[in-house]
C-alpha cells in the first residue's frame, strides 16, 4: 500500500512539474513518445535481421553442395534477415553468371541498407531537436521572468520564480529525452554496421565458393 501511495505522490510531481514547465513541454513530449516509439520498431526490426551468419553459411554451402542452387534458394527464403535476402537475390540470377549474381547482390544489398537505416534520421531529429526546444523553453522562461520584474517594478524571489522554474524545467526535460535517445541511436547505429559488414562478407564468400563450385558461367551452371 505505501508503495502505491508513493508512485501516485511521484506522479503528482511529474504533472505538477509538466504544467510548470509551460507550453513548450507538449512538444516536448511529443518528442519523447515519438522517438520511444522509432526506437521500439528499431529494436524489433534489427533483431529479426540478426542471425548466426557462420552457421548459416555453413548451412548455405552445405545445401549448395548436396542440392544445388534450389537447395540453397530455398534455405535463403526460409532464413530471415538480409544476409539470407542478399545471397537469395544473387541466387536467382545464378543462371545468368557470376557477374549478374554480383550485380543482382549490390541491388539488394542497397535495398537491404536503406531499410535497416530507416527511422534513424527520426532518432538522430529527436536527440538534436529535444535540447533546443528545451533551451527555447529557458528563453521563454526568463522572457516571463524579466516581465514580471518590469510589472512589479520590483525583483522579489517570489515574482521570477515562475518564470525561472519554467526555464530550468523545459531545459532538463529536452536534455532526458536527448541523452536516451541519443544512446539508442548510437546503439543501432553500431548493430546495423555489424549487420552491413557481415553482409558484404558472406557476399564475398558466397561468390568465391560458387567460381570454386563451377559457377563461373551462364553456361557451368546448367550442368549443376
Amino acid at each position: 500500500m505505501p508503495r502505491s501511495g508513493t508512485e501516485g505522490k511521484w506522479g503528482e510531481v511529474m504533472i505538477e512539474l509538466f504544467e510548470d514547465g509551460g507550453p513548450f513541454m507538449w512538444p516536448l513530449l511529443f518528442m519523447l513518445f515519438f522517438g520511444i516509439a522509432v526506437s521500439i520498431e528499431r529494436l524489433w526490426s534489427l533483431s529479426k535481421a540478426s542471425v548466426n551468419v557462420k552457421q548459416f553459411i555453413a548451412d548455405l554451402f552445405e545445401a549448395l553442395k548436396q542440392r544445388g542452387p534450389e537447395g540453397a534458394a530455398e534455405l535463403c527464403s526460409n532464413t530471415p534477415g538480409p544476409v539470407a535476402s542478399v545471397i537469395h537475390a544473387g541466387l536467382l540470377r545464378l543462371d545468368r553468371g557470376i557477374d549478374h549474381v554480383e550485380k543482382a547482390i549490390e541491388e539488394s544489398g542497397a535495398i537491404e541498407m536503406a531499410f535497416l537505416e530507416k527511422g534513424m534520421v527520426w532518432l538522430s531529429t529527436v536527440a538534436n531537436i529535444a535540447p533546443l526546444l528545451g533551451f527555447l523553453g529557458t528563453v521563454s522562461g526568463m522572457i516571463n521572468a524579466f516581465k514580471a520584474i518590469a510589472a512589479a517594478g520590483d525583483v522579489e524571489p517570489s515574482i521570477v520564480a515562475e518564470g525561472i522554474s519554467e526555464a530550468l524545467i523545459t531545459t532538463a526535460a529536452g536534455l532526458v529525452i536527448a541523452i536516451p535517445i541519443q544512446a539508442f541511436h548510437n546503439f543501432f547505429v553500431s548493430k546495423i554496421d555489424k549487420i552491413i559488414i557481415e553482409m558484404q562478407e558472406s557476399s564475398s564468400q558466397f561468390i568465391e565458393e560458387l567460381i570454386t563450385l563451377g559457377y563461373g558461367s551462364g553456361e557451368g551452371n546448367s550442368g549443376k
